[in-house]
């Protein structure tokens, strides 16, 4: 049974008159972004006077209040009761998402370009961002990276940055984790679709603009359709979700073209399936997990 993380205590800081910042964890886990969602989940549930916005991170979140009708100290103190109510994930807590797959062609022509078009921006000039991502976390290859990246699913854990950015974390073990730091200096400009990395989280940038992460592939398909002329975004103009877990396959130059057509055309649909994901589960078997995630979605 894979151990589970242990947390600190959180860190609360006020943000001026009308905000509470709470870091559940200054790094990354299953255990945090969990923690901070049943949080936000509960205090959303009370719906109580003077709470103006609640915004989860993915090891963090954001209550924004009216201190006028709630008094800042009392809205602590029930944060820190709500921390201590959900001090561990509890087993019985389940996630009603769908797993989908994202088709995406690694070390495509366009991220390529754009990418080494800043090498003086990077952390090491003299190779690719792949290379650099395969050698500093330990891969013999390229390509046993991008198995790696393509194989098991990555739950999104909020969006953010730019709208319909999804931010996930791999579905892995923390020893198994790829991290990687952003450019020295950003970008100015990374085509609409890129998949990157930075820090532990993947992302797909939803439209062109400028961008720190390590470039590695190109998506097939949008996470972003501002004129919602696709019955995949009949429910917001942003593709993901929080919580919804992606698969991002690795596929070929034909496929990924009969992919865009598609897509141009408008008859692509996602592949996707709906889910129950337990937190408590995956924490005691992740690679059964992950598998099963894979069954459901490609039966």
């Amino acid at each position: 049974m894979t151990e589970r993380v242990q947390l600190p205590p959180a860190r609360y800081e006020h943000g001026a008159d009308e905000f509470i910042f709470v870091e559940i964890a200054e790094a990354m886990s299953m255990e945090a972004n969990v923690k901070a969602m049943l949080i936000t989940q509960e205090l959303a549930a009370r719906d109580l006077a003077g709470i103006v916005d609640i915004c989860p991170s993915n090891a963090s979140y954001l209550v924004r209040f009216d201190p006028d009708v709630i008094a800042p100290a009392d809205l602590m103190a029930l944060l820190r009761e709500l921390e201590q109510t959900f001090s561990e994930v509890p087993d019985d807590f389940t996630l009603q998402t769908r797993v989908v797959d994202i088709p995406v062609l690694y070390n495509d022509p366009w991220t390529h370009e754009a990418l080494m078009r800043f090498r003086d921006r990077h952390q090491d000039p003299e190779s690719t961002d792949l290379e650099y991502g395969a050698r500093t976390n330990g891969f013999e290859s390229v390509q046993a990276f991008i198995d790696h990246l393509s194989g098991n699913p990555w739950i999104v854990t909020m969006l953010g940055f730019v709208p319909g950015l999804p931010f996930c974390y791999q579905l892995e073990p923390r020893e198994r984790q790829v991290e990687v730091p952003k450019y020295v200096r950003p970008r100015t400009f990374t085509p609409e679709r890129a998949f990157g990395i930075g820090g532990a989280f993947s992302v797909i940038y939803p439209v062109q603009g400028a961008g720190g992460y390590q470039l590695y592939g190109m998506s097939a398909t949008p996470v972003l359709n501002v004129r919602q002329d696709h019955p995949d975004f009949d429910h917001s103009i942003v593709f993901p979700r929080p919580g919804d877990i992606l698969r991002y396959r690795s596929v070929d130059r034909t496929e990924f073209d009969e992919t865009r057509a598609a897509v141009e055309a408008g008859s692509f649909r996602y592949r996707q399936q709906d889910v129950e994901f337990s937190p408590a589960a995956f924490l005691g078997d992740p690679q059964g997990v992950n598998d099963h995630l894979l069954e459901v979605l490609y039966r």
